[in-house]
């Protein structure tokens, strides 16, 4: 027993500390993913399947290789730097340019249709064969397609409808012969499809009963589901690791291949149900949005966790101003590694002969640069930001959904909350909340809700683990983290009838809110694990009621609005600010992470703060901050932040938001409680100097329990100093420009804050300030605000 407790001890250790690694995001991450991929082995499945130019739509000439897809043309195997041209099919030239450094070259942007023709610019006579440039809605191939394509265990490739290859892991929890299994899908442009690897060690003796140990899938999803006897498959988007074309962030054919890989995964003898489910956590996790809004028949539900409710305003350009911290490190690396042999595991591969993987590589010089389109395009378009906007979206999704995040999510941020609304087209929608960090979803507390929903809507059985998973799962997450976390009670033990135990699960409130994760007595201070947990009906809250606090002359928040004498209270810009973060060593994903959260400092913050509460309060859902601001500036870049003050004197944060001030023009869909912007340049409002305008800045969605003898606090002050990984690039002021906060009778400033009565709270507040994940600490200092001139 002690050999297979430090094999699996192992494992966790991957999936929880390195979960990022795998799934995550950011330079240590992608560190983390290569340093695994030194140790691959030197599999020859690369040598299967068609060559890359064998495909449905690819014209081959003396000169180079051409292929059609969907709304482009590649061209590769041409000579470097040769002008090339696109001759549409009423003879123009209508697209072209000069090949890269590999003799590659892709076309965008061309109008789907048959007749086009590819010709070098120096000799115009000489034509490739006619080409059909495709269309998303007439693309989709034959049930003959899917049906006769083969996956076996292990590395290889799979066709998509254009010809193009992508390159796959496939991994069972048993033989072929013994299945057919259960199976999930990760989809990202991390490296789901590096071949297995074994954990080592004492794992290898142990493969007849894990033999995901010994040939393991990088991603934590498949390692996981494989131990509870699920298959996986992951596929790396077009353009990443071996697989063919080139990247862009979300293009239309990133979509239609998910579709395309669900309908062939799914038709796999060992495929139980021949329906497949999704899984991933951030990037595998968002993807999962956009391949579900393709409707892939074979599609059986999603589990997308730590995601984004829109790429714009919940990470890259939070309230209109840029995210050059984490946004940025992200995309630089995912592009980093979208380069020809970005990862050190396609060099393996080619090194031992993979021929199609070494061809692939000739495309993926021709990514897009999505940086230098995202700093194109800073406002909301229907051309650029709807695309890419999952919570425009998400109610065309009809299949079964589970989503988790952490209300203090480091890297894609706290908002993926606003699309829980917006799942009207599925009859279940499922969401686990709390507060925390990025990899959280990968925990005890979040992984048996994922189980169960795995096991009704893709395996289709009463949910369960194995009693050797459950008995083992304190011991391994006890070496890997420290903490001996336990799997909660499976409320489904002793069900034997599949159809009860579905009905009792779709019985149950879809909203399950985690409360003071870190701070549960039996565990260190900072184990992922809360105190209690409650269960609502819907999001928004039905019970949320709009608590309305003013801000008041003498730097207090109460329930009355200030009077005519009332006056302004002053901070200045502070250019600095948008560098800071409150972590500067270590991780997030410590019990105990370094946190350094700045203090107030004077002049360049103003703040207010509640009398101590007589009763407990708690706060379920998005806040609005209702300013009337005036400036010496044409514009302001704003950070609101909610803060609870204990009676030992410790301030424990608690939630942002951020707004550049001219993007403060609402969409219709505004409600009290949540300021959503339009984000359209046509919509941009700049400030006025010297006048007086209204500024609502939303607060991020938030669950917190604010015990009696604490005080709620709301600063204002310049974006920065309250976040572990994100910047804000902020606008070019010095500190000489300065913004004013109205708290008079003409004009009162206040805060609308999620209230949500009749929850019984039945822990104490946490004895370590310190204690809750995500959420740092620091002394109070009471800060007294600048007056006004």
């Amino acid at each position: 027993m002690s050999t297979v407790i430090r094999c699996l001890s192992a494992l966790v250790a991957l999936v929880f500390m390195s979960s990022a690694g795998c799934e995550g995001d950011g330079p240590t991450p992608v560190q983390a993913e290569d340093a695994a991929g030194t140790d691959t082995g030197s599999p020859t499945a690369g040598d299967e399947g068609p060559a890359p130019d064998t495909g449905p739509v690819a014209v081959v000439s003396d000169r180079f290789t051409v292929r059609g897809t969907i709304g482009q043309i590649y061209i590769w195997k041409a000579p470097v730097e040769a002008d090339i041209e696109v001759v549409g099919p009423d003879g123009d030239v209508v697209g072209g340019g000069a090949t890269d450094y590999q003799g590659s070259l892709i076309v965008r942007g061309l109008e789907p249709g048959p007749g086009y023709v590819v010709r070098m610019a120096d000799d115009p006579d000489e034509l490739t064969d006619q080409i059909e440039v495709l269309s998303v809605e007439g693309s989709l191939p034959d049930e003959s397609f899917y049906a006769e394509q083969t996956l076996e265990p292990g590395f290889g490739y799979i066709t998509m409808r254009d010809g193009t290859q992508l390159s796959v892991f496939v991994s069972l929890p048993g033989p072929v012969e013994d299945g057919p299994y259960p199976t999930i899908v990760n989809y990202s442009g991390y490296s789901p499809s590096q071949p297995g690897q074994s954990l080592g060690g004492a794992a290898e003796s142990f493969c007849g009963d894990f033999p995901v140990l010994c040939d393991a899938p990088s991603h934590p999803s498949g390692l996981l589901a494989g131990i509870g006897g699920y298959a996986s498959v992951g596929v790396n988007m077009r353009g990443t690791g071996c697989s063919g074309g080139a990247y862009d962030f979300f293009e239309p054919l990133q979509l239609t291949d998910g579709y395309d890989v669900i309908e062939i995964v799914a038709r796999q003898g060992w495929v139980k149900h021949n329906k497949v489910g999704m899984a991933g956590l951030s990037y595998p996790g968002i993807s999962q949005l956009f391949v579900a809004k393709m409707r892939p028949p074979s599609l059986a539900a999603i589990t997308p966790l730590s995601v984004i409710a829109d790429t714009g305003t919940s990470t890259l350009i939070p309230g209109g101003i840029y995210n050059n911290g984490f946004a940025l490190n992200w995309i630089t690396h995912v592009l980093k590694r979208a380069d020809p042999y970005g990862h050190k595991w396609i060099e393996k591969l080619v090194e031992a002969g993979d021929t199609v993987c070494e061809e692939h590589q000739l495309l993926h010089s021709q990514k897009e640069d999505v940086i230098a389109k995202a700093l194109a395009n800073p406002f909301y378009t229907d051309e650029v930001a709807k695309p890419v906007d999952p919570s425009s979206f998400v109610h065309e999704i009809e299949v079964p959904v589970f989503m988790s995040g952490q209300w203090q999510d480091e890297q894609t941020g706290p908002h993926f909350a606003a699309l829980f609304d917006k799942f009207t087209g599925t009859d279940v929608a499922r969401f686990v909340v709390g507060n925390g960090v990025h990899a959280d979803g990968y925990t005890p507390q979040v992984l048996l809700d994922w189980k169960i929903f795995l096991d009704l809507y893709v395996a289709r059985q009463v949910p369960g683990f194995t009693e050797q998973v459950q008995l083992l799962v304190p011991l391994f997450f006890a070496q890997s983290t420290g903490a001996a976390l336990e799997l909660p009670e499976n409320r489904f033990e002793g069900y034997t009838d599949y159809e009860t135990a579905l009905a009792d699960y779709e019985a149950e409130p879809p909203l399950r809110v985690i409360f003071d994760s870190g701070a549960h007595p039996d565990y260190p201070a900072g184990a992922p694990q809360g105190t209690f947990e409650r269960h609502f009906d819907g999001w928004p809250l039905p019970e949320t009621v709009a608590h309305r606090l003013y801000l008041q002359p003498d730097g207090t928040l109460g329930e009355a609005a200030p009077g005519d004498d009332g006056g302004a209270s002053l901070f200045h810009h502070d250019p600095d600010a948008g560098s800071r973060t409150t972590l500067n060593k270590g991780s997030v994903n410590e019990l105990q992470p370094a946190y350094e959260w700045a203090l107030l400092a004077d002049g360049m913050a103003a703040a207010w703060i509640t009398a101590p509460l007589t009763e407990d309060q708690v706060y379920i859902g998005h806040g609005s901050v209702d300013l009337w601001l005036n400036s010496t500036a044409a514009d302001a870049d704003l950070e609101v932040n909610l803060s609870e003050v204990r009676p030992d004197g410790q301030e424990i944060y608690v939630q942002s938001g951020w707004l550049r001030a001219s993007h403060r023009a609402l969409r219709d869909d505004a409600t009290e409680l949540r300021p959503v912007k339009t984000h359209r340049e046509e919509d941009l409002q700049p400030l006025v100097p010297g006048e007086w305008h209204e500024v609502r800045v939303e607060i991020m969605p938030f669950a917190h329990v604010f015990r009696e003898g604490s005080s709620l606090r709301l600063s204002v002050d310049t974006p920065g100093d309250s976040r572990a990984e994100w910047n804000f690039l902020l606008l070019d002021h010095t500190d000489a420009e300065a913004h004013t906060i109205g708290h008079s009778a003409a004009w009162a400033s206040s805060v609308a804050l999620p209230l949500i009565g009749g929850v019984d709270v039945p822990t104490d507040r946490p004895e370590s300030c310190t204690a809750l994940r995500g959420q740092p600490c620091r002394e109070y200092l009471p800060l007294e605000n600048m007056a006004a001139p």
